[in-house]
C-alpha cells in the first residue's frame, strides 16, 4: 500500500447542486487518490422555483487570498487547477500566487462559458486569463468556444481548426494544450486534441447517448491535475483521465427534472 499523500488545489466555484465546480474537482481527486483542497471563488445556487436558474454569489478577493495562503503557505501542493475565476483581479491574484510560490503542475481550465451557453460570461476575466494564465499553464484544457476566444479565431469547428488553435495556444506559452470537442462537433465520436508543440495526439471515443455531462469539463481537468500530482507522465495522465471520464459519463444519472450529473465513483466501481 502506498501511503504517500499527494496534494492538489483547485481554485474554483461551488456548484451547490454538486455536479460541477469544486464539488466535481474534489470528488475526482479523492477517487484518484489525491488529497484535494479548495480556494472558493464563487457560490452558484440553483433556484428550484425558477426552472433551476442560476444565482451567483462571488467571494471577496481578500477572503480568496486568505484561502490561498492557507493551502499554499500552510500545507503545500503537488499540482493545482483553476475553475471559475469571476474577475480580472482574481486572475491577477492567481498569476501572482503561481509565480510567488513557483507552483508546478499548473492546470488551467479556462471556464469562460456555462453549459448550453455560447457567450463569454465575464469578458474582463476571460481577457485576463488569456493574457496572464495561458503562459503559466503546464496544461490548459479549453473547449471549442474557449479555444476560439483564446486564439482570436472566428470559430473552432473541426479537427483541422482544433489543431490550428492548439498550435496558437502553445505559441502563447502553454506547455501542453488539450482541446475538448465534446458534443459540439457532429458525428458519433467525441474528439480531443493533445499538443505539446511537437506532436499531436488525437483521441476519439464513441459518444455516450443520453449521458449527463454537467461537470464533465471540471472532472476532466481535475483528473489531469490529480494524475500530475502523483507524478504521472502526460501520456499516462491522458490515458487514465480518458478511462475515468468514460466511466463517469457512462454512469451519469439524473438528479432532478432539470439536471443530471457525472458519476465520479463509477471508475472505482468498474475496477
Amino acid at each position: 500500500m502506498n501511503n504517500t499523500m499527494y496534494k492538489a488545489m483547485t481554485i474554483a466555484g461551488s456548484d451547490t447542486s454538486g455536479g460541477a465546480g469544486m464539488e466535481a474537482d474534489l470528488k475526482t481527486m479523492q477517487e484518484l487518490g489525491v488529497y484535494g483542497m479548495v480556494a472558493l471563488t464563487v457560490i452558484v445556487a440553483q433556484n428550484p422555483q425558477n426552472n433551476w436558474s442560476h444565482d451567483i454569489f462571488p467571494i471577496s478577493l481578500d477572503v480568496i487570498e486568505k484561502q490561498l495562503s492557507t493551502i499554499v503557505d500552510g500545507i503545500g501542493v503537488d499540482a493545482m487547477k483553476t475553475g471559475m475565476l469571476g474577475s480580472a483581479d482574481l486572475v491577477e491574484l492567481v498569476a501572482k500566487t503561481i509565480d510567488k510560490n513557483h507552483l508546478k503542475n499548473v492546470v488551467i481550465d479556462p471556464v469562460m462559458v456555462c453549459k448550453g451557453v455560447d457567450a463569454i460570461m465575464v469578458p474582463e476575466a476571460a481577457a485576463a486569463t488569456k493574457k496572464l494564465l495561458v503562459s503559466r499553464a503546464d496544461v490548459i484544457t479549453p473547449n471549442l468556444l474557449e479555444a476560439a476566444y483564446l486564439t482570436d479565431m472566428p470559430s473552432v469547428g473541426n479537427l483541422d481548426e482544433m489543431k490550428e488553435a492548439a498550435g496558437r495556444i502553445i505559441e502563447m506559452g502553454a506547455k501542453f494544450v488539450v482541446i475538448k470537442a465534446g458534443e459540439r462537433l457532429p458525428g458519433e465520436n467525441a474528439i480531443d486534441v493533445l499538443y505539446d508543440g511537437k506532436e499531436f495526439t488525437i483521441s476519439t471515443a464513441p459518444k455516450i447517448p443520453g449521458a449527463f455531462n454537467n461537470g464533465a469539463g471540471c472532472t476532466f481537468s481535475a483528473a489531469i491535475t490529480a494524475c500530475l500530482a502523483k507524478g504521472m507522465s502526460m501520456e499516462e495522465t491522458m490515458a487514465l483521465t480518458k478511462k475515468f471520464m468514460t466511466a463517469a459519463l457512462k454512469g451519469s444519472f439524473r438528479i432532478n427534472k432539470w439536471a443530471g450529473a457525472t458519476r465520479h465513483i463509477a471508475f472505482r466501481e468498474s475496477n
